[in-house]
């Protein structure tokens, strides 16, 4: 890899900068609670508890249960699809993703059930794990074409190393190009319909305004995916630390495109729809890795579970991801093990109580295994990574006592356990 240019002298004003982009952390409550039904927390960012201490993604998914009638979602999408295949076998409809569990079945069946011709196409990872790249070979391999998309390598460092102070969060330029890139693809292709796997606000404890829809509105994405920021506003910032030049930006306009959604008029006029797959059928991460083993060639992580979680068979392809739920852990005191608990819990596959015990085994586990390179890749020291990480703990779940940083809000809490009922105790 080629080396980071050397930013150490923009650290003392990145520092001052912090969090100046991250707009979600100022409207979480002081008061800390946890689902008396799963093992989210009212810290994540858009979630909302009704007044038997339930939070809306538990409703939310107590209501599919109750409401959905599935066979319907499915001639509705049938119907769908029948509207937007072409005659012809060319492209019809575009599918972001990895190749992994969840894109992979997205793609299966909607060329295989469906009869669509499915275009996917995939921002790459800012650095393959070995299983992840081996796992996207396999899906290739069982059928499909694809547009593997890498962005301008060092124009992409420096997102990330500005991403991380500004946002608490190196993998946000991802964030960027793995959601408007699909639809750049599919408006230079003239291909009308793109179909993501699941609306993760709704799945995964957040924002339930658009939880009943087919898709989301673009002129929400803002807020509900980007952290209240743009691309552009990290550009902005980039270009007052010094990190970008003018001249830089003028030159990248080309490299720009692919982290800009396209506007709301352009989007309409191009007559193009964005649907979730997982409005027309039931959502179930486990389902979709025992679909795609069998379909696509998915293997789950050889090494055993993940850092930071007991799963192994999700987010494998990434070096960072790791360090995204780690930045999430400073943030809300809730990390990669709570978000996968949670679902779990929902979906009938393990008890709460269950749940708890994992959190406490595993959430906010450092991601050790990839350490080095994650500071290689952003061109930041450790030192200067413990500073950031310690500038986003958020007060509220974070004390720092005789020199070491105690969580004082977690589901295991005595505290907390006993407001949900459970005769747990550690």
């Amino acid at each position: 890899m080629v080396n980071m240019p050397d930013f150490s002298s923009n650290h003392d004003k990145l520092m001052s900068m912090a969090t100046s982009l991250e707009k979600q952390i100022g409207h979480l409550p002081k008061e800390v609670k946890f689902c008396k039904k799963c093992v989210v927390s009212n810290q994540r960012p858009r979630i909302t508890f009704d007044e038997e201490g339930v939070c809306s993604a538990c409703r939310y998914a107590e209501w599919k249960q109750r409401e959905i009638d599935w066979s319907v979602r499915g001639a509705e999408l049938k119907e769908l699809c029948d509207k937007y295949r072409s005659k012809d076998g060319s492209y019809d409809v575009v599918v972001p993703g990895s190749g992994g569990k969840d894109s992979a079945r997205v793609s299966h069946m909607l060329k295989h059930e469906y009869g669509m011709s499915p275009l996917t196409v995939t921002w790459a990872p800012f650095q393959y794990t070995d299983i992840g790249f081996q796992n996207f070979q396999s899906f290739i391999q069982s059928g499909f074409d694809n547009f593997l998309v890498h962005p301008n390598g060092l124009f992409h460092r420096k997102l990330s190393h500005l991403a991380f102070y500004l946002l608490g969060d190196a993998w946000q330029p991802f964030a960027y190009g793995q959601m408007a890139m699909a639809f750049r693809i599919a408006m230079k292709f003239g291909i009308k319909l793109v179909f993501f796997g699941e609306n993760g606000e709704a799945e995964y404890s957040g924002d339930l305004r658009h939880a009943k829809m087919p898709g989301m509105p673009l002129e929400v994405w803002r807020e509900v995916y980007y952290k209240g920021s743009m691309v552009d506003d990290v550009v902005e910032k980039g270009l007052e630390a010094g990190i970008f030049t003018p001249e830089e930006i003028k030159r990248e306009q080309a490299s720009l495109q692919f982290y800009r959604a396209p506007g709301l008029d352009e989007f309409k006029a191009a007559g193009a729809q964005m649907h979730w797959f997982a409005y027309y059928h039931h959502w179930v991460p486990q389902e979709n890795y025992y679909y795609c083993r069998e379909h696509t060639g998915f293997e789950a992580n050889p090494a055993g579970r993940s850092e930071g979680t007991y799963s192994k068979y999700a987010s494998l392809d990434d070096r960072m991801d790791g360090f995204h739920y780690y930045l999430a852990f400073m943030k809300f005191g809730i990390a990669r093990t709570t978000s996968d608990a949670a679902h779990e819990i929902r979906d009938g596959h393990i008890a709460r109580d269950e749940g708890v015990s994992l959190v406490k085994r595993y959430d906010g586990e450092f991601p050790k295994l990839y350490y080095q390179d994650f500071l290689r890749y952003t061109g930041i020291t450790d030192g200067q990574f413990n500073e950031v990480l310690d500038h986003f703990r958020s007060p509220t779940v974070w004390k720092k006592e005789g020199g070491e940083w105690k969580l004082t809000e977690a589901v295991w809490h005595p505290k907390h356990l006993a407001a949900a009922g459970s005769k747990l105790s550690f």
